[in-house]
């Protein structure tokens, strides 16, 4: 018997929530990466519609974990929110000469995915490859890089000074 989904990770969705998507996202920027308990307090604690959403949707999340997969969920991080928007109402205030100004008022489908620490799904890098992939190149092209910006500093400066000495000397004492 095969699983069809995969035991690490949990999600919830909330769909079609009255909030802006741009509002929601402030919110899930705060708790992506987070640990369960850590985002639960924080979004306890922010004055925020989208906190208040998104702390069900998180406890939802958790108590899918503990229900379905009998995971311990104050062990699991917030992996990845998403806030993507949904259908829009049109909405309208009368204006002068019987006009009116329309307004749409968005909704946002918002997706949370609970994980583990270790399984962020990226392949664990040392800080030596970090380093590497900044840097570019091997060692002859750091050098040849270097001495590039040094030499091209040295000609602002040359051609600074220069600038400076004719417009003195083009001047009548």
């Amino acid at each position: 018997m095969t699983i069809p989904y995969d035991l690490s990770s949990m999600k919830a969705y909330l769909h079609s929530a009255r909030i802006a998507p741009k509002k929601a996202n402030l919110i899930a920027k705060m708790v992506r990466g987070m640990s369960v308990p850590d985002a639960i307090e924080s979004l306890r604690k922010t004055h925020k519609k989208a906190a208040r959403m998104m702390e069900l949707l998180l406890r939802s999340a958790v108590a899918n974990a503990s229900h379905n997969d009998k995971q311990d969920a104050q062990m699991m991080v917030i992996q990845s929110v998403v806030v993507n928007q949904g259908q829009a109402y049109r909405r309208g205030m009368p204006m002068a000469r019987g006009r009116t100004r329309p307004y749409r008022k968005f909704l946002s489908h918002v997706s949370l995915e609970l994980g583990f620490p270790d399984d962020r799904g990226q392949p664990k890098q040392s800080a030596e490859s970090k380093k590497a992939t900044k840097e570019p190149g091997n060692a002859s092209q750091r050098s040849a890089h270097a001495v590039k910006t040094a030499g091209s500093a040295k000609a602002r400066k040359g051609k600074a000074a220069q600038s400076a000495d004719s417009s003195s000397s083009s001047q009548p004492s």
